[in-house]
């Protein structure tokens, strides 16, 4: 049986390129290979990272877990043995405002001085305590239903007053009283006025204002 002479050239072609792909990928392995010699896959454990920051040799093959007793007594160390503030309280000190006192507030006239010490809330009653001193030459009178007390709008308060002489001696020695004002006629009132004269001569003149109102 004669092999036609095409078929044989085809077989002998196909025979010397499976040759060739095979050689080649041969070479290209060798090739890679030696590429490939002394690189090495890095090594991402944390043991050994922990270990390579140290600068020892030796591995850690579990991570240290502090004990809560022992990071309680060093926080209580460091604070000199106290806790820290609960939040509340915190909370508490951030807001709260240190609001300078306005008191005593004076007044003088012909060496006649009225001072008020402080206004309290005391049961149904705003009380005003105050003091009136004469460092003139003359003794000086009041009425003290003529005093006059009214609110920032304008409004005229009943008001009774205790403790007050109604002859202040000319001896510079301040005398102590208190005005009360009922509770409910103070309403939203933030500070109040006071005017006194002397009585009948109306010769001092004692006004105070913008008294701030403590509830």
């Amino acid at each position: 049986m004669k092999i036609n002479s095409t078929i044989g050239l085809t077989l002998l072609l196909l025979t010397s390129m499976l040759a060739a792909g095979v050689l080649s990928a041969v070479a290209g392995m060798s090739v890679g290979r030696e590429a490939l010699k002394g690189i090495t896959q890095p090594d991402t454990r944390p043991t050994n990272n922990l270990t390579s920051r140290k600068g020892d040799g030796t591995r850690q093959n579990e991570l240290t877990i502090l004990q809560e007793d022992k990071i309680l007594a060093t926080v209580k160390a460091r604070t000199g043995g106290k806790g820290a503030p609960p939040p509340k309280a915190i909370a508490a000190a951030s807001t709260k405002v240190a609001v300078p006192s306005k008191f005593p507030l004076s007044t003088e006239s012909d060496g006649v001085m009225l001072e008020v010490k402080s206004v309290q809330t005391q049961a149904d009653s705003l009380v005003v305590s105050l003091s009136l001193k004469n460092d003139s030459t003359e003794p000086v009178k009041f009425l003290y239903t003529f005093l006059e007390v009214k609110d920032d709008q304008g409004q005229v308060l009943t008001a009774s007053t205790e403790g007050l002489p109604a002859e202040l001696p000319p001896d510079g020695v301040p005398y102590a009283g208190t005005v009360r004002i009922p509770i409910t006629t103070v309403n939203t009132a933030k500070n109040l006025a006071l005017a006194l004269a002397d009585y009948p001569d109306q010769q001092v003149q004692l006004k105070l204002s913008n008294i701030p109102i403590t509830r």
